[in-house]
């Protein structure tokens, strides 16, 4: 006798992401899905990521500054 599909638990692969924005790493159900089921980083929200399996070079790393904004590469001073 075989238990209804409602009676074995559901499970789902995860992955480890690096947000985009801040840089946590957390983990997301690999096939994706809808916002409940696949919110953004818990630490800010922000819905972009990149998987932690993909080594991060300097390209993809964003640039800070505690003094705020960078100016743009052809900013100049007044």
């Amino acid at each position: 006798m075989t238990a209804p599909a409602s009676a074995h638990p559901s499970l789902s692969v995860l992955e480890s992401v690096r947000c985009l924005d801040c840089g946590a790493v957390y983990s997301k159900p690999s096939g994706g899905g809808t916002p409940k089921q696949n919110p953004g980083c818990p630490d800010c929200g922000y819905l972009g990521w990149i998987s932690t399996a993909v080594p991060l070079t300097s390209s993809f790393e964003r640039r800070r500054s505690a003094a705020g904004p960078q100016p743009g590469r052809h900013a100049q001073s007044g």
